[in-house]
């Protein structure tokens, strides 16, 4: 049975920047591995890790998303819904202006089986999936 690990359990892999905290982490995964279980990453988590690393540690898009790719080739790492996560970095590859939240969100509704993403945000409106919503005079 996998276990889920927060945010600053998966930013202290990618940055090491507190190397007891990122020992302890290494060891998690590597003790899922060896029983053979995964570490998952709750989509809510990814987010986060998103957030966090564009906003605590300054990085720039293309370093966020090699973070993320990082992740999802790490054997005994998992997400919520992996197609959800490729399909949020391909929506934000190739939407320069997009913001991450507004591309997972997009994703995730389309898995999801919805006819789109009704928004008042004209940026996530350009997404493909996204529909602008106007307001009512």
């Amino acid at each position: 049975m996998p276990i889920a690990v927060d945010t600053h359990v998966l930013v202290r892999l990618l940055v090491r920047d507190d190397e007891g905290q990122f020992q302890a982490a290494r060891q998690l995964v590597e003790q899922a591995a060896a029983a053979q279980e995964d570490i998952l990453i709750l989509l809510g988590v990814a987010l986060e890790i998103e957030w966090v690393l564009r906003s605590r540690y300054r990085l720039d898009k293309p370093a966020i998303a090699g973070a993320f790719a990082r992740l999802l080739e790490t054997q005994g790492v998992a997400f919520e819904h992996e197609a959800t996560l490729e399909e949020t970095l391909y929506l934000w590859g190739q939407n320069p202006g997009a913001d991450f939240a507004d591309c997972l969100h997009v994703a995730r509704a389309l898995h999801l089986g919805c006819s789109g993403f009704a928004t008042f945000d004209t940026a996530a409106a350009r997404l493909p999936g996204g529909e602008l919503l106007s307001a009512a005079s």
